[in-house]
């Protein structure tokens, strides 16, 4: 029997982590609640990725918060595409927009925003922010709840 899950082809299985972020396979699902606004939030704040001058490894904390349209993105193929940029070397900056607009690629969702909380290197951190649009009215978008660093202060 067919149903809006048939043709993920990842979830249920052992899924290879990508070698890289253009080699991952991000998949969607119709959305069966498509006719109503609503958020949704993925946070990711183990998130890893390389310097590409160094190569010496860049943590952030990130937390995607999008209102779908028709689709919705299976969340074991963004955990995977997270995952390929442990060995992908770009700045902060790149990282998190990328990732913001590959999903809007996929998705066309009505609303979606990233915020990048990177831990400090070099004794700086970097905060990277980007959104689609105008935040819906009609929708509760929580804080996304991360507080500036404050070292040990």
């Amino acid at each position: 029997m067919e149903t809006i899950y048939s043709d993920l082809q990842q979830l249920g299985g052992k899924t290879e982590l990508p070698a890289s972020p253009e080699e991952a396979m991000l998949e969607k699902v119709a959305n069966p609640q498509a006719d109503v606004d609503y958020c949704v939030r993925f946070t990711a704040p183990e998130f890893t990725s390389l310097c590409p001058m160094t190569g010496q490894p860049d943590f952030a904390h990130l937390v995607i918060d999008y209102v779908p349209d028709h689709y919705l993105v299976e969340s074991k193929s963004l955990k995977l595409y997270l995952g390929a940029f442990r060995n992908h070397g770009a700045f902060h900056e790149d990282c998190t927009v990328s990732i913001g607009r590959r999903l809007v690629e996929l998705l066309s969702p009505r609303w979606l925003r990233i915020g990048g909380y990177w831990y400090p290197r070099g004794g700086i951190p970097i905060d990277v922010f980007w959104q689609t649009g105008e935040t819906p009215k009609s929708v509760w978008i929580p804080d996304q709840g991360v507080p500036p660093y404050r070292g040990r202060g």
